[in-house]
């Protein structure tokens, strides 16, 4: 799986825009973009400076918006690189672009202002992008034999969660999370299945061009398996029963054996590379979250709210971002080096979700450093944009 590193694939054709050629160009800028909108929103209205224009809870959008909205389109991007390199089949390019583009950020605006726009029409748009990614991954997938199959179920259940959340805001449902939760446990998912095909392999390739031969990191077996397994049997008992006390044993484990599983992939021997180290930090996140989500459901010392944003500000974010930049420099021909300001955004970002997570144990005001952290991590977002959307949306210099 080397979509990170992969080079661009020729032009299609000169009349194509060079931006509409891979849809990544786009859903990661805009996927960012809408990451800094909704968290700015979000503070706002919790500090009770505005009042958000949709009919759903301002806790209720801001969380289906980081998750749905700014995830559906990172998720996007991701096999819209992806997918041409595990199948050797064209890109999509062009007018389809375009068109899928729009259809998300349309989606996006229905659900912000479905005070006045009807509410199903934003979850019919919502749900209609999410069904359009897993019917393009689906016939790749499909028509060229490629391995990842077990992505398609992942991508399906996140069409169902995104459904069955918009149901809950509609009222259908007495349980108003669930959709979330279902949603949070497939993203996670995806960071342990695709983090665990790309971390070490990432890693032993730079290991091997500096001459390591010894104690390179250990490529996917049954142990990870047995990892992802546990992980999988923990989140779906959070899912279903999320204050059980056997939940919460669960995820303890799962974290534990999240902790062995990174452990085995030699990311301290990278720590000159930040574009590889970076993995293993962001990776580190998902067992620090599962470990914190189990202690909160089994002793009300620990916050819910810690574990939840080291999983979604840590974990996701921090993961999205490292492969986000990466990939644009894979398919845009630049060096796979991280600069100055690559440093800074993942700093940014490792930063912002610290200190939102400890946010609630500090002796400090609370609501100060809220705004501190949110401003920290939604500055490595925009500092995302200022540096990698030009990258991604303009032509490379020749002889890149």
């Amino acid at each position: 799986m080397n979509t990170a590193v992969a080079a661009s694939r020729p032009d299609t054709g000169a009349a194509t825009p060079f931006w509409l050629r891979g849809a990544f160009r786009l859903l990661f800028a805009g996927g960012a973009l809408w990451a800094v909108i909704v968290v700015t929103l979000w503070v706002g209205a919790l500090d009770g400076r505005w009042t958000l224009p949709t009919a759903m809870d301002p806790l209720a959008w801001h969380q289906h918006e980081m998750l749905f909205g700014y995830l559906g389109a990172v998720i996007g991007g991701f096999l819209s690189a992806a997918i041409p390199n595990w199948t050797g089949r064209p890109a999509v390019t062009g007018w389809r672009v375009a068109a899928a583009v729009g259809l998300w950020l349309a989606a996006r605006l229905a659900i912000l202002f479905s005070g006045t726009v009807p509410p199903l029409v934003g979850a019919a748009l919502d749900s209609a992008f999410l069904l359009l990614l897993f019917a393009y991954a689906a016939r790749e997938i499909i028509a060229s034999g490629n391995r990842n199959k077990p992505i398609l179920i992942v991508l399906l259940l996140f069409l169902v969660a995104c459904m069955i959340d918009h149901a809950a805001a509609m009222g259908a449902l007495a349980d108003s999370a669930l959709g979330v939760r279902m949603g949070f446990a497939l993203i996670l998912m995806l960071i342990s299945i695709i983090g665990g095909r790309i971390i070490p392999a990432f890693t032993r390739n730079w290991l091997m061009r500096q001459g390591h031969a010894a104690g390179l990191p250990t490529m996917a077996n049954r142990f990870d398996i047995a990892v992802i397994g546990a992980m999988a049997l923990a989140l779906a008992g959070w899912v279903v029963s999320p204050d059980s006390a056997a939940t919460g044993a669960l995820l303890l484990v799962a974290g534990a054996l999240q902790i062995a599983r990174l452990a085995r992939w030699a990311g301290l021997k990278a720590l000159r590379d930040p574009l590889v180290f970076v993995l293993h930090v962001s990776y580190a996140w998902l067992p620090l979250g599962l470990i914190l989500l189990g202690g909160a459901i089994l002793h009300p010392a620990f916050p819910v709210s810690s574990a939840i944003h080291a999983l979604g500000a840590g974990a996701m974010a921090a993961m999205t971002l490292a492969v986000m930049t990466r990939a644009t420099r894979g398919h845009t021909g630049r060096p796979l080096e991280a600069d100055r300001a690559t440093v800074a955004i993942y700093l940014l970002v490792h930063m912002g979700a610290l200190l939102r997570v400890t946010a609630p144990l500090l002796p400090v005001d609370y609501m100060g450093a809220i705004h501190l952290a949110g401003g920290l991590w939604g500055a490595a977002f925009v500092l995302f944009l200022l540096v990698y959307g030009p990258m991604a949306l303009r032509r490379p210099a020749r002889g890149r």
